[in-house]
């Protein structure tokens, strides 16, 4: 019998030749906070704690604007148009302004965390 001249296949094994970042070198803050980790929940309390801190100081303008007109109402007993003016006319701008830079504001710190977890 004449030698079967069929190729063979051999396989060599061997150390690979590039290896994968592992998962400490190659950071990923998105996946910190789909996997809820300590990491992960220190970047979400960090973003809520932002939002917070601008819905506390829109409140404390506020508390400001408004608290003292019952003082000042108070010391002018006589000037009941003046009460409707005031409240009516003369809150309304400002109101509509610190609403309006509460919502700026918040909408800038969910863009700049999202550039944080995105890693821009």
């Amino acid at each position: 019998m004449p030698p079967d001249h069929t190729e063979r296949r051999v396989v060599v094994t061997g150390p690979p030749r590039q290896t994968r970042r592992t998962s400490s070198s190659y950071y990923r803050p998105r996946t910190e906070i789909d996997e809820q980790t300590t990491l992960g929940h220190t970047y979400v309390r960090s973003l809520m704690r932002t939002q917070l801190r601008a819905a506390l100081t829109v409140f404390a303008v506020l508390g400001l604007l408004v608290g003292p007109l019952p003082l000042l109402f108070a010391a002018m007993p006589d000037a009941r148009r003046l009460e409707w003016a005031v409240l009516g006319f003369g809150l309304y701008a400002p109101l509509v302004l610190l609403a309006r830079w509460y919502v700026r504001r918040a909408e800038r710190n969910e863009r700049d965390f999202i550039r944080l977890v995105e890693d821009r």
